[in-house]
């Protein structure tokens, strides 16, 4: 099988609460709906952070969008006001995500 990136199937945007960071997933179609349903698993999310994420990954589906919400907990050292990491409110953690490559046919 083929791989790509999911920046080449779909669009994200994201934020966060605390130490709580959402990704909604977009997919530019619904063929591209399909693989990313199938390939974005809270799994595969969870390895493509390699540790970042230390608690667990739900993913939610949105049909009529086209799109994946996906809810990372513990995944931003202690939220805004105790991390140090340059990325400390989440909002490029769905950019980071559209990096994770999937399988395609």
């Amino acid at each position: 099988m083929k791989k790509v990136r999911l920046k080449d199937l779909a669009y994200a945007r994201s934020g966060d609460k605390g130490d709580v960071s959402n990704i909604g997933l977009m997919a530019f179609n619904k063929e591209n709906y399909k693989i990313i349903k199938r390939e974005v698993t809270p799994e595969k999310v969870k390895k493509h952070f390699k540790g970042m994420v230390k608690g667990d990954v739900k993913i939610y589906e949105m049909p009529n969008l086209d799109s994946l919400e996906i809810v990372l907990y513990n995944a931003l050292g202690g939220g805004a006001t105790r991390t140090l990491r340059l990325d400390q409110t989440g909002k490029s953690m769905g950019q980071a995500l559209l990096w994770m490559e999937v399988e395609v046919e």
